[in-house]
């Protein structure tokens, strides 16, 4: 959907979807994970919505390559096309692994085992497409490599990816506006490349998601940079910072959930803590804005006692008044939930099975959001800022016999409301 241009949805209710100056599609890091934002993609595209601007980090700003270069009908199948290549079928031992158990009445483990075993295979073999492994690690104590060559994996296969199943001139083009995220190694600086205010290349979608040590800095103009996650894994504040003035509509797509379950383990521990490392800073983000949003509304309740002659000639009060005067801004929260069969390795388990498994949520978390039309009217300028979750009022699952009360509380792991 363009600016000033209505849009009518089908699926699954009949909605109109008011005029905003922008839709926005924000879509979080969060590697193996980012076949939900496909899902979500997949049904913002069955009911025409257009995005504006789409900004990602790391795997959000890979798939935001796809979609910004393509024709909005080849989106979808650029998006499949691009997942299949980057993900890989059960090998044998993954098949049996995972049929054994089930044929002696154990699916949830066979489940389990065939996710891990994966994820151990793309330690080891890399993912086609995407990585591999360097034949010759780099010592620890080395100095004489460029930072491009330090790492365990080499990503040079994923720039001919991208440039299979994206357009990059379309990208620069214009029609949707495009901001990833990355992070100068030398300054520590989160900058965004922006198609507004350069031309992008491959190298700028690969910058946002090279993940150190993992994956090597991407070298572009002469300064090397890595995944904005390391600052920012939710690129929000970009939206937020220049919507000032706009009524904006934002579909957050977010990898991560805050909110979680006791770790029992050490593998526990660590799937917690980057559940919290890359999703708190959303929290953060949304509390910040409804906070300036409330302050504004403040501002111009106060200006509301001063006479009119002296809020039109004062400078200090013009300034005020054009802050309080602020857009109203919408955002639709889409937060993927915890599988039972996940792990501290679910952000690099490619397999086929699990990626169709994140992208059927995903599109059945939009869907379910489309089912709530009156989300998507545009706020009260004194309200300024709302946020939706399709999530946020779920019961917890019921315990069953198949289904551990550990692994039920897994299954309810979201974050209803990111602090808001």
């Amino acid at each position: 959907m363009r600016r000033g241009q209505r849009n009518t949805l089908t699926q699954p209710n009949d909605v109109a979807l008011p005029d905003y100056d922008d839709v926005c599609l924000v879509l979080q890091g969060g590697g193996a994970l980012g076949s939900y934002q496909a899902g979500v993609f997949e049904g913002l595209a069955e009911v025409g919505v257009e995005p504006t601007w789409t900004s990602g980090i790391s795997i959000g700003a890979l798939n935001t390559a796809i979609i910004a270069g393509n024709a909005p009908e080849d989106r979808v199948a650029a998006l499949r096309g691009f997942w299949n290549t980057i993900c890989q079928p059960a090998d044998l031992i993954g098949h049996v692994g995972a049929f054994v158990p089930a044929a002696f009445g154990f699916a949830n483990i066979g489940r389990k085992f065939s996710s891990m075993w994966a994820a151990a295979r793309a330690l080891t073999e890399g993912q086609k497409g995407f990585f591999s492994p360097r034949v010759q690690v780099p010592s620890i104590q080395t100095n004489s490599k460029r930072p491009s060559e330090v790492s365990f994996y080499d990503t040079s296969a994923l720039r001919a990816t991208l440039l299979q199943f994206a357009d990059f001139d379309r990208i620069n083009d214009g029609a949707m506006r495009v901001s990833v995220g990355a992070v100068n190694v030398r300054t520590g600086n989160l900058i965004y490349f922006d198609n507004t205010k350069m031309r992008l290349a491959p190298e700028h979608f690969m910058a946002s998601g090279a993940l150190p040590p993992g994956f090597p800095a991407v070298e572009i103009d002469g300064e090397f940079y890595w995944d904005g996650g390391l600052v920012s894994n939710t690129p929000l504040t970009e939206i937020i910072r220049e919507s000032q003035h706009k009524d904006t509509l934002v579909f957050q797509v977010d990898l991560w959930s805050a909110r979680g379950t006791l770790p029992g383990d050490f593998l526990d521990i660590s799937e917690r803590t980057k559940d919290i490392q890359y999703s708190s800073r959303t929290r953060a983000i949304t509390d910040f804005v409804s906070h300036n949003q409330k302050h504004a509304r403040l501002i111009k309740e106060l200006l509301e006692h001063v006479p009119e002659k002296v809020r039109r000639t004062h400078p200090l009060l013009r300034e005020a008044r054009q802050v309080a005067d602020g857009g109203a801004v919408n955002v639709v929260h889409l937060i993927y939930k915890n599988k039972f069969f996940e792990g501290h390795y679910k952000d690099y388990e490619f397999s086929n099975d699990t990626m169709d498994e994140h992208w059927a949520s995903g599109l059945e978390d939009i869907r379910r959001s489309f089912g709530h039309p009156e989300w998507f009217e545009v706020p009260s300028h004194d309200l300024g800022f709302v946020t939706h979750d399709v999530h946020r009022f779920e019961p917890a699952p019921k315990a069953t016999a198949e289904m551990p009360r550990a692994v039920e509380q897994k299954l309810d792991d979201v974050d209803v409301a990111e602090g808001v």
